[in-house]
């Protein structure tokens, strides 16, 4: 390790929530890193048996880019949205083949989940260009355009999911019940489609988007859950982990 980047690692470890941190404790203690924490762990334990377990040959990725059905056909496309964040992805995929974060499905890729981390915040209700466009759908619906870019029919895996991670307390008041709803989202991308009035979107909603709302484990996950399920398994680890929770709610409360 060069010097450089041991004091990287060295300000990260006392500075951030330090009374004379150099930086705002929020660039370390969030949602983001939080998760990054958590695939690391099951990667490193793929033995446990949780929704996000590992399968053979699988891997993980922060901030993957997944493609749009929508994307501008035109210079000036006003019903056009771009490449969407993914804060997490887990299975068999490569990336960067057309920029530093682009994803795209190896071939008989048999994994393939999505995840949206938070602590306090929502999911987003809209896109650009259209209002109704939440941040669920919208995920849900660039899984299928990734599934038809590989040409893998979303129900040929073996494991595809999108899951919601955040705070039990957000969870069990409902925050995401709405957008995480199958039926939902399906209503969703179809008002989405209808806007186009184009045959091919009409097919694409019917031979990718409807299988892969099917297929995937459509679910929210607490946080506090899968620290008891690291814990049981690692006390030591799982009580840093704790530690790091504590500190993200801390935070990034507002």
């Amino acid at each position: 390790m060069t010097n450089s980047i041991k004091r990287v690692a060295e300000l990260l470890a006392k500075a951030a929530d330090d009374e004379k941190r150099v930086f705002p404790a929020t660039e370390l203690y969030n949602e983001g890193w939080m998760l990054r924490l958590v695939l690391d762990w099951f990667s490193r334990n793929r033995h446990v048996d949780h929704d996000l377990r590992f399968g053979e040959n699988s891997r993980w990725y922060s901030e993957a880019l997944l493609p749009s059905a929508f994307l501008a056909r035109y210079r000036g496309d006003k019903l056009a949205e771009s490449w969407t964040h993914a804060d997490g992805v887990i299975g068999h995929f490569s990336i960067g083949e057309k920029g530093t974060a682009d994803l795209s499905l190896t071939e008989n890729a048999t994994e393939f989940v999505v995840t949206e981390a938070k602590m306090f915040s929502k999911l987003s209700d809209s896109t650009t260009n259209a209002s109704y466009f939440n941040q669920a759908a919208w995920s849900v619906a660039c899984m299928a355009e990734v599934a038809k870019k590989a040409g893998i029919a979303p129900t040929s895996f073996a494991n595809v999911a999108f899951y919601v991670i955040a705070p039990e307390a957000k969870i069990e008041e409902g925050v995401f019940a709405e957008y995480m709803d199958v039926e939902s989202m399906r209503n969703v991308v179809f008002q989405r489609v209808k806007e186009y009035d184009d045959p091919e979107k009409n097919d694409w909603f019917e031979e990718w988007f409807l299988p892969m709302s099917e297929a995937a484990n459509i679910r929210s996950i607490s946080w506090e859950e899968i620290l008891t399920i690291i814990t049981d398994q690692d006390e030591t680890e799982g009580a840093s982990l704790i530690d790091f929770y504590a500190k993200c709610l801390k935070f990034n409360f507002k």
